[in-house]
């Protein structure tokens, strides 16, 4: 009797341990895509009650990880919220309260039978109280399911239900509860359920499907549909969910921007459906701003906001201001889900969501748009961008080809297709489906057809975006279009300030907050489908006259226009490119009839005839490589923005970087230029000095005058007091000279005594040969506004003096000052600093204010292999070392041990690459392969990681086009404590893992864990051995081996062999010291 008590103990035990170890599934949130791997939503307890659609009862041995796993994974990804008891509960004889509310405040309890359901009190339990609710008020519903078991076996307690029953009667004395559990089997056992003996060859995955078909018909149906196929959303939905979910009594809102068809409205959908049901009330509102131009505006939507929260109609209103009294009246004290899909203008949002006090607390708000500057008031804003290539291509197949990737003879045509959409969700979809079905001729002319005519479909759509902009907008929109793409920011900027009445500033971020346009750092883009909209729009205003459109672009279509004269009035701008044509010559006459010409391409043209001809109202001439020797003295530029004539043979004026060497003077008219604001006179090494009364254009703030060496040009920049970004580098290709000849204390005269330098934010010296000699004759305290200074490529053994005291320095470059000696004072305003191939710095002293915003600094190291010493890094945390061994030079590197020390006893994170040799035999663990598995002790430092690969470099850098992930989890349960992706290197790498950097709250102490690590394209077959280190200090018990490691008790694994940080530095050293190593230190955002 005794042992058969014990026997029961053991499994119940065993059942709450299962319980146990599937605690940390809980605490990820879901993702709804569903070509990835599915992750679990937080931890019940901070749901709201009353948020469950279906809570899953089971016994965890039969089926928790198998098919109850795949059942919940499943619901999940259907949007049932689902509630699976993974917290380890008490062992007493009563069900816990949280567990009883789950189950009394689900619409739906799925009762797995399996064989060991009955062996189980507490599966029982659940069973009577899930029976109580389906027979009381709340109605629940009961859906058995019969998993390897036979209902009958159920109903009458045969087989192994009646093994158990005879354990049951023995234990308990109390007979009333065994009694009670054959009755709720009995129940249960005659429901309408699921019985996978009825599914042909008991296929579980079509069985769990009709499952989840069933449950939804049963459920009140909430739920809004969402496309089958999913790719690229999962981090998404995981963060946006992960942020409205955490448990706060505030009114959290949450904005999702993003061109159109980039898949915001699927991405608010999927949220929703995963929420919804955790609230008093929801509503999805879609579509508003195309439907609020319909009668009565947004009175539809306040009323349906009303209707879907309070289940119920709503007093009669036409009136928008009446509606936003009734929303607060009747919805503030109401714990809410709302979606404001597609908002447009300020009226829609103070419409439907006017205020926060409108809603009850814990209310949860998203909206979604196209223009992110009405979600100022959101708590987080959510953008969504373009899809990977890899997953452009996966979705595009779903729709091509109704698979996962493209048939084998169809890769190439399908990666083409895919080129053109980019990675645009909406393109991607509705060109897989034209192309689904069709023979590999048609995909050819298909493709051919998209790639010189917009398909209409996808323009459709967009032109929502851009019917919205006012005129201004429009044509600026249409100028970036046609004319600059992928162009400096700064320079778009000029020119649109120039075309428009709106600060142009204003301009860009209107048009990039609306989705269309993007500035990636300096750089103005914008996606291809929207630049194809854009220019079909101007077409279709002359669809066979190009002369008559606005703007013309086309090669084709530009020639024709001058050759045969066709231009009109109508023209605003014009791009032709001949440089590589033969043909080249034109007449000025042609362009006669543009009178409105403001913008102006002619590269490598050659134009006869009388200047005056062109339009006076050109504010952008870019002519590369333009062939006359002498500016045209006859062309009025008066309205001039931007000249651009880089690559040309002038000897008179002005613009040139390459070839125009013979420019000695620039004309006395310039200054009359007064919208001049660049002037690129690069490369015009022999232009004597600027014109006098250049000093009094206001309007030109930046010059570049690279490669210009002599004194009296120098000396003439001093009149320039409106200049704010100057570049004076070096050419590596011109001839070895200083910059600062003999008459070196000029210097003082324009740098900066009789120059307004104080204004200046960025001044570029580069490449200048500049030497000791100059620099000990400036100053740099006197530029208060410098932001940027880059004397990268010169010949000084020391910093010029000063620059320690420049406040606003965020920049600097020494980059390839091959005799620098030191660094040793830099202003505490500075994030970046490059120093790579500095052959002769010996020591850097990072500034001490820099050590409390460590996030955004750089330190470039790399080729500086005299180094000796980082002053400063001591007391800096939470920093990452990149360190690339050099193997090709075998020359002893100088970099001193304390700074070896520096890294691996600070704790910081670090990753050390192409470092040959083998893996040394006393590691904690060491595998062949790529993944091993391993136990930690329960107090540690952090873990070395290693890999090697056979790869030689040479073959290396040919091969690789992939990054590595590597992976730390639970081996038990499959929960990861780590993730990182490195690029990867030849020979061998290291990966310094702080424990901070782990998920060790989801770990259990003696639990095992697995490294595992792959190429993302999932090869793994290059990496030849991996291994784990641990490092920590020695405990009590704990003795030295060898020099470079200590053993640590383990309570499983008796002894694990570790290091200390010493040990390990030790180790380190004398590994690395033999060998030239590149260095780079950054922030936590620092580059991978």
């Amino acid at each position: 009797m005794q042992k058969e008590k014990r026997q029961q103990s053991k499994d119940e035990e065993n059942d709450s341990s299962s319980r146990k170890r599937r605690k940390a599934d809980l605490s990820k949130p879901v993702s709804f895509v569903s070509t990835a791997a599915m992750t679990e939503p937080e931890s019940s307890r901070s749901r709201p009650e009353g948020a469950y659609d279906v809570f899953l009862s089971f016994r965890g041995e039969d089926t928790r990880k198998t098919f109850t796993d795949h059942l919940y994974t499943a619901l999940v990804q259907a949007g049932i919220h689902t509630f699976r008891d993974d917290d380890e509960l008490p062992r007493g004889e009563e069900i816990s309260d949280h567990l009883l509310r789950a189950i009394q405040e689900s619409k739906m309890s799925i009762v797995v039978f399996s064989k060991g359901y009955a062996s189980s009190r507490w599966c029982l339990k659940e069973l009577v109280e899930i029976l109580k609710c389906k027979n009381g008020k709340t109605g629940q519903i009961a859906l058995p399911i019969f998993y390897d078991i036979d209902p009958s076996d159920v109903r009458k307690q045969t087989g192994s239900f009646a093994e158990a029953f005879v354990k049951h009667e023995e234990r308990f004395e109390e007979k009333y509860l065994v009694k009670e559990w054959r009755k709720a089997l009995e129940e249960a056992g005659n429901l309408s359920g699921w019985n996978l003996n009825d599914m042909a060859n008991g296929h579980e995955a079509k069985f769990i499907k009709e499952i989840i078909k069933d449950v939804l018909n049963k459920l009140d149906p909430k739920y809004l549909y969402v496309p089958e196929h999913l790719v690229g959303m999962d981090r998404l939905a995981h963060n946006i969910f992960d942020f409205l979910s955490t448990a706060t009594d505030d009114v959290r809102i949450v904005g999702v921007h993003g061109m159109p068809g980039i898949g915001k409205t699927t991405i608010a959908q999927v949220v929703f459906n995963q929420l919804c049901h955790g609230f008093e009330g929801s509503c999805f509102l879609s579509d508003i701003n195309e439907r609020s131009k319909q009668v009565n505006g947004l009175v539809p939507f306040q009323k349906q906001l009303l209707h879907d929260i309070l289940k119920q109609d709503v007093a009669n209103f036409d009136c928008v201001d009446r509606g936003k009294v009734l929303i607060k009246e009747r919805l503030r004290r109401k714990r809410v889900l709302v979606v404001a899909d597609d908002m447009a203008h300020p009226d829609q949002l103070n419409a439907l969501m006017g205020d926060r006090s409108w809603f009850g607390p814990r209310s949860r708000l998203i909206i979604t748009t196209r223009y992110s500057s009405l979600l100022r008031e959101a708590d987080q804003t959510y953008q969504i961008k373009e899809l990977e290539p890899d997953e452009a291509l996966q979705l595009f197949s779903w729709h091509a080809f109704k698979d996962t990737k493209p048939a084998e003879d169809y890769i190439e045509l399908s990666k083409k297709a895919v080129d053109y959409c980019g990675g645009l969700p909406l393109a991607l979809e509705v060109i897989g489906a034209l192309l689904y079905g069709k023979e590999k001729h048609r995909w050819e002319s298909e493709i051919d057809n998209l790639s010189r005519i917009p398909e209409s479909n996808i323009q459709g759509k967009l032109l929502i975006s851009f019917d919205a902009l006012d005129g201004e907008l429009r044509n600026a929109f249409l100028d970036i279009a046609c004319f600059f793409i992928d162009v400096e920011k700064e320079y778009v900027a000029k020119l649109l300030g120039a075309r428009c009445r709106y600060n142009p500033e204003v301009v860009l971020e209107t048009l990039r907050e609306r989705s269309l346009v993007k500035v990636f750092g300096d750089m103005v883009t914008m996606h291809d489908l929207l630049r194809d909209m854009g220019r079909e729009v101007v077409c279709k205003a002359s669809p066979k006259e190009p002369g008559k459109r606005t703007r013309i672009w086309n090669q084709k279509d530009a020639w024709n226009v001058l050759e045969q004269q066709k231009g009109t009035d109508v023209v605003e701008g014009l791009a032709l490119d001949v440089r590589a044509s033969e043909a080249k010559s034109l007449s000025t006459g042609s362009f006669a009839k543009m009178k409105r010409l403001n913008l102006l391409q002619i590269n490598g043209a050659h134009l006869t005839g009388s200047f005056k001809l062109l339009s006076k109202e050109l504010m952008w001439i870019c002519w590369l490589q333009c062939p006359s020797k002498y500016f045209p003295s006859d062309f009025t530029l008066d309205n001039l923005v931007v000249l651009d004539m880089q690559y040309s043979n002038l000897k008179e004026l002005w613009k040139g970087k390459k070839g125009c060497w013979s420019l000695k003077i620039l004309p006395k008219s310039i200054g009359n230029v007064k919208s001049l604001e660049t002037l690129n006179i690069s490369g015009c090494s022999q232009l004597e000095k600027l014109p006098e009364h250049m000093g009094d254009m206001e309007s030109l703030t930046k010059l570049l005058a690279d490669g210009i060496e002599n004194e009296q040009f120098l000396s003439s920049i001093g009149q320039l007091k409106y200049v704010r970004r100057l570049s004076l580098r070096g050419y590596n290709s011109a001839p070895s000279s200083s910059l600062i000849s003999a008459g070196v204390l000029n210097w003082k005269r324009w740098l900066p005594t009789s120059f307004e330098w104080r204004s200046v934010k960025s001044l570029k010296l580069s490449n200048g040969s500049l030497s000791d000699r100059a620099t000990n004759c400036v100053d740099f305290r006197g530029l208060f506004a410098l932001e940027e200074l880059d004397l990268s490529g010169n010949k000084f053994s020391s910093l010029p003096s000063g620059i320690g005291f420049l406040p606003k320095l965020g920049f600097l470059s020494v980059r390839a000052c091959k005799y620098l000696v030191s660094i040793p004072d830099l202003p505490s305003s500075l994030r970046c600093l490059g120093a790579s191939s500095c052959k002769s710095l010996e020591r850097v002293r990072i500034p001490i204010e820099s050590k409390k915003e460590l996030y955004i600094f750089h330190i470039y190291l790399d080729e500086s292999h005299s180094l000796e010493e980082i002053q400063g890094i001591e007391g800096l945390s939470n920093i990452f070392w990149y360190i690339g061994v050099d193997s090709r030079e075998h020359s002893r590197n100088k970099l001193q041990k304390s700074v070896v020390e520096a890294m691996c006893n600070g704790g910081h994170r670090y990753c050390i690459s192409c470092l040959p040799g083998e893996m040394p035999n006393w590691l904690s663990y060491s595998e062949e392969g790529c993944s091993l598995s391993f136990h930690i002790p329960p107090v540690f430092r952090g873990l070395v990681v290693w890999f090697v690969c056979p790869l030689e470099k040479e073959d290396y850098y040919c091969f690789n086009t992939d990054i590595i992930i590597i992976i730390i989890r639970n081996k038990s349960n499959g929960i990861q404590l780590f993730e990182d992706k490195r690029t990867p290197a030849p020979w061998g790498w290291i990966r310094y893992i702080s424990r901070s950097e782990m998920a060790m709250e989801d770990y259990c102490g003696d639990d095992e864990l697995e490294l595992f690590s792959a190429y993302s394209n999932g090869r793994f077959e290059h990496i030849k051995e991996c291994g784990v280190h641990v490092i920590a200090e020695k405990s009590e018990v704990g003795r030295d081996t060898v020099m470079s490691y200590h053993l640590l008790p383990h309570p499983h694994c008796g002894s694990i062999t570790a290091s200390t940080p010493k040990q390990w530095s030790d180790y380190l050293f004398s590994k690395l010291h033999k060998y030239n190593l590149n260095l780079l230190l950054a922030g936590p955002r620092g580059m991978r």
